[in-house]
């Protein structure tokens, strides 16, 4: 079988795959969640989860990454928190609604940040910095632990914090980025090797 090539790259891999089936799984979700369907909608979500730590995992472990798996896993993490987020709204709010403003901080750092990306690049940022990576597993967990264990107003706040902090790293990276690239590990990182082209 031949494999598909985009731009130089082999996407036909496990990490995209897994990846696909994040965004296949998406309408399935949103299903449940439209329809009332909370046990339903907790198992598939939490495969989704669990999914999206082990392709980022498998794609950096066997060198795998590619500009087309790091856009797929983007958006397929687009669509698996939206309806985390369409979950809470739905069978949540209730217990939510009383720490609504720091989860409304990090959904405006959040969407800003791909604004950001669409007004310098005209596409979806896959940059997988460390901090929006740390911060994309500390989600999983809470969405895991509220939708299976139920609400701990701690875990909110230090999840939200730290995305507020990750995606307004985020932004800074894309104002000082030319183009998307993989493998751009944070804004200190980039800084330093600024400074070491200059000298």
């Amino acid at each position: 079988m031949k494999q598909l090539i985009i731009r130089g790259e082999n996407t036909l891999n496990i990490p995209n795959f897994i990846s696909l089936y994040r965004l296949l799984a998406f309408p399935v979700i949103l299903y449940m969640a439209l329809t009332g369907h909370e046990q339903g909608f907790v198992i598939l979500l939490c495969i989704s989860l669990v999914s999206d730590v082990l392709d980022g995992n498998i794609a950096r472990f066997f060198k795998l990454q590619t500009h087309f798996g790091a856009a797929l896993d983007n958006l397929a993490d687009i669509c698996t928190y939206a309806m985390a987020l369409l979950g809470i709204f739905i069978f949540k709010w209730t217990e939510i609604e009383p720490h609504a403003l720091i989860l409304y901080l990090f959904l405006g750092v959040f969407v800003l940040s791909y604004i950001v990306s669409f007004m310098r690049f005209g596409k979806i940022p896959g940059l997988h910095l460390y901090s929006a990576v740390s911060a994309g597993y500390a989600q999983s967990i809470f969405f895991f632990f509220l939708f299976v264990f139920g609400f701990y107003p701690w875990m909110l706040y230090v999840v939200a914090t730290w995305g507020i902090i990750a995606y307004t790293e985020k932004i800074f990276v894309l104002l000082k980025l030319d183009d998307i690239k993989i493998g751009v590990k944070g804004l200190y990182w980039l800084i330093k090797k600024e400074k070491e082209q200059v000298h």
